[in-house]
């Protein structure tokens, strides 16, 4: 007998009919869900937090999602409505709890955990303290005074052997501009015996050029500084990226 084709009828209801679309995959799997080596807790446990993204990290924080949407899901949208870690850390308590699913539980769990990342870079000067270069300086301010939204001003006191005292605030400004009175920067350095001291602000705009009035005010703190026997050793201009040195740019400085 000839070999005859089986003719299969395909059931009505086979999702690959051509009137019926596939299934979408899911996209709202809770984080138990996942295979453990995707879960962002034992992902750290196992390859250590600086292998995790920042979304991860966040989702650690925030522990869990919302309706419709995992913690991971949920950290990755909320990273973008606030344009990544530096705007997050920027946001206002009020703006945040705006955000969809984001409750003031949630909004106090991202708060402390920005502030402790801060106070860490500030704590156990010991290890950083010592001045040798702009960039010293710049990372030692700029994760703090380049969120700021206004200009502000301040002074890095220096010993002799170019170890930071402390850097007090010497002004806080309007948005554009800072009013730099030259008496005040030399205030604390008095008091604190300083040998040396360093001249920071910060420009909100995101660009670091120094303007004319920077470069005149530069000249009248070094021109104090020799009468005072106080060495001004720069004076830095920081964004949240970037910064500019005065004195590496020979701008009031002869």
């Amino acid at each position: 007998m000839d070999d005859i084709p089986l003719a299969i009828e395909t059931p009505a209801n086979d999702y690959l009919t051509s009137d019926t679309p596939a299934p979408r995959a899911r996209t709202d799997y809770t984080i138990k869900e996942m295979p453990e080596d995707l879960r962002p807790r034992e992902r750290l446990e196992y390859v250590g937090a600086g292998a995790l993204s920042v979304a991860e990290l966040l989702a650690i924080v925030l522990r869990t999602g919302g309706r419709g949407e995992n913690v991971i899901r949920q950290s990755e949208r909320i990273l973008t409505e606030f344009n990544g870690l530096t705007g997050l850390a920027r946001a206002s308590f009020e703006e945040l709890t705006e955000s969809h699913g984001v409750g003031k539980a949630k909004v106090t769990q991202i708060k402390a955990a920005i502030e402790l990342g801060r106070r860490l870079l500030l704590a156990a000067p010991q290890e950083r303290d010592k001045i040798q270069s702009p960039t010293d300086v710049a990372n030692l301010l700029m994760l703090e005074m380049g969120m700021l939204e206004r200009e502000q001003v301040r002074v890095v006191l220096l010993d002799t052997k170019n170890h930071v005292q402390r850097s007090p605030v010497v002004y806080s400004g309007s948005l554009n501009a800072a009013v730099i009175r030259v008496g005040e920067i030399f205030t604390e350095a008095v008091r604190a015996n300083s040998a040396s001291l360093i001249v920071v602000h910060n420009h909100p705009s995101g660009d670091p050029t120094p303007s004319p009035e920077d470069v005149q005010v530069t000249k009248q703190i070094v021109a104090a500084g020799k009468l005072l026997q106080i060495d001004v050793l720069d004076h830095l201009i920081i964004t949240r990226t970037k910064f500019v040195s005065l004195k590496e740019r020979r701008l009031g400085f002869e």
